[in-house]
């Protein structure tokens, strides 16, 4: 992709590589795993290509800021539990729309903290992403307050959805401030290293040990993670959060395609 810029080059990848990741961790819902153990499990691929790829390269594993890496991963393993309650209760496609609200988060997050300007053409991608999410939502809503035969989706679900974007748009903005001092794999890094040990209580209980076809899945969200994060991260590094978070919507037109592929 010569044509583009570096920084929408890496946002794309990550777009794919997250499209796949959701894919993968709605093939493993559907074999029953539960969904704190999916996000344990790419938590703990995803730890050890981190942490493989840094000791090999020499590169210090806990960075400078600490504290603000250690509420990257906070943030992020937050988000990331609700996304997943949302991918594995509600259709692929509309899981995907309803997590695409974090560049408009992004965006005003970024102006606050960040102190980045929203210009018109930002603003009007706002104020459409708002209208997508409300309109993909709308059939749960109307049949909610009528008789007329709709199909129907959790609304726990769509609020869970709303909620792990607002996170997600929070991390980025995170993500952004740290791509400034810290390098792209320790930023990566941190996030396994606080969702492994804070997913394991919530699913202890209803462990599921996968057969050979939910194992391979498995192992295949965490890799896919990794494909996301890396290259989102490296593309936050060139690129405001608000303009960079945008390619990302990208990832509803591959989870729409591998949705029809694989999920009819």
């Amino acid at each position: 992709m010569p044509f583009l810029p570096k920084a929408a080059q890496y946002m794309l990848l990550s777009a794919l590589g997250f499209s796949l990741m959701s894919l993968f961790v709605k093939l493993s819902a559907d074999l029953g795993i539960p969904v704190m153990e999916i996000l344990a499990a790419r938590a703990l691929v995803s730890l050890v290509l981190s942490f493989v790829t840094l000791k090999a390269s020499g590169i210090p594993l806990l960075g400078t800021n600490k504290w603000l890496l250690t509420l990257r991963g906070f943030v992020g393993f937050l988000a990331l539990s609700l996304g997943y309650y949302a991918v594995t209760h509600l259709p692929l496609a509309m899981a995907t729309i309803l997590q695409f609200l974090n560049p408009a988060f992004t965006a005003v997050l970024g102006f606050f903290i960040l102190k980045e300007a929203v210009n018109a053409g930002t603003f009007s991608c706002i104020v459409l992403s708002i209208c997508g999410a409300l309109a993909i939502t709308a059939p749960s809503l109307i049949g909610s307050m009528s008789d007329i035969q709709v199909e129907t989706f959790s609304l726990v679900a769509i609020a869970f959805g709303i909620g792990g974007a607002l996170c997600s748009g929070f991390a980025y903005v995170i993500v952004k401030k740290l791509s400034k001092k810290e390098h792209p794999l320790v930023i990566v890094f941190y996030f396994p290293l606080i969702a492994l040990p804070a997913s394991v209580p919530f699913f202890w209980d209803e462990f599921v040990i996968p057969d050979l076809k939910g194992f391979i899945y498995l192992v295949l969200v965490g890799c896919f993670t990794q494909v996301g994060q890396v290259h989102m991260t490296k593309g936050m590094q060139l690129e405001s959060a608000s303009k960079a978070t945008a390619y990302l919507y990208m990832q509803v037109v591959f989870a729409t395609i591998l949705g029809v592929i694989f999920l009819n």
